[in-house]
Parts: C-alpha cells; sequence; structure tokens
C-alpha cells in the first residue's frame, strides 16, 4: 500500500486521544496495511494511527517477524499488581529508549478489522507492546510515563540527535 510520514515529537497530535473507530471497511483494512507498511520502513515493532496523523483507535503490532497483529478500539481491562521494566521508544522519537516499569501481565479487549470483539492476555513483553500503544491512543506519549528528570534528558537528547 503506502508508507505514510510519521508525525514527530513533540508534535501536539501525539498528545491527544484518538477516536473510536466506527466504519470497518476497506478504509480500515487499508489503514492498516500503510500502518504496517509505515511500521516496517521506520523500523519498528508497533505504531498506531495517531503516528502517522490519523486520529483513530487502531495498533499493528509485529513482534515477531511476520506475525502481524491488528488491534481496533483496545482497551486494558486488567492489569496485574507485578511490574517489570523495559526499555521503550517511539517511531515519532526515533534512536531513544529509556527504561519504564508497567505492569507485567495484561487483558485487553478490541475488535479485529471486521468488527469482531476479541480479548487477549498478555505477560511480559506483549503487555508492556499492548500498554505502550494503548498509551498512545490516550494521548499519553512513553516518555510521558518517566521522572521529569529523565524525561528532560530524553527530551534533550533527542533535540541534539535531530541537530546532528
Amino acid at each position: 500500500m503506502a508508507i505514510r510520514p510519521i508525525v514527530r515529537f513533540p508534535d501536539p497530535r501525539l498528545r491527544l486521544a484518538a477516536q473510536a473507530v466506527t466504519s470497518f471497511d476497506a478504509d480500515l483494512r487499508a489503514l492498516a496495511q500503510d500502518l504496517l507498511d509505515t511500521m516496517r520502513a521506520a523500523p519498528g515493532l508497533g505504531i498506531t494511527a495517531p503516528h502517522v496523523g490519523v486520529p483513530l483507535r487502531i495498533v499493528v503490532l509485529e513482534l515477531t517477524p511476520g506475525e502481524v497483529a491488528v488491534y481496533v478500539n483496545p482497551a486494558v481491562l486488567e492489569a496485574s499488581t507485578e511490574t517489570i521494566r523495559h526499555a521503550e521508544g517511539s517511531v515519532s522519537m526515533p534512536g531513544l529508549t529509556e527504561e519504564i516499569e508497567r505492569p507485567a501481565r495484561v487483558k485487553i479487549a478490541y475488535c479485529d478489522l471486521d468488527g469482531t470483539p476479541q480479548t487477549e492476555e498478555a505477560e511480559g513483553f506483549r503487555a508492556i507492546c499492548h500498554q505502550h500503544e494503548i498509551d498512545q491512543l490516550d494521548g499519553i506519549f512513553w516518555i510521558d510515563r518517566l521522572s521529569r528528570l529523565k524525561r528532560e534528558r530524553v527530551v534533550k537528547r533527542f533535540g541534539k540527535l535531530g541537530r546532528g
């Protein structure tokens, strides 16, 4: 399909909550394919429609090459009290990662591309990815999960990368 331009930090669109998808049609399938193509080109493991400037609740993950999963209108239903730390980053802020602590397990609800309701339980890295991308759909950029000091350091490093 098409590789779309990625919205770069600090674009304010990255801080807006995405709207629920209501039409499960050919346009939605085309957007999902564009997101996959864009994510692979970035490269990345996950991407949301807001990353390409489309304010809709859709996520594409490819945590294992060739195993693509599309989540429409995802939401966290349950999260464990046990937490884990993992390095996170964003296609909108390439070249930087920082460790973030999140629940180790989650249960999410979502629809597939046909609009059929689904649930998924995930743990470890997959659980982190779900939370990271759902945060983005809610207008929470990944660095918002960092302490103020770490966030300021990441933003400063990103500014230096942009000038380099």
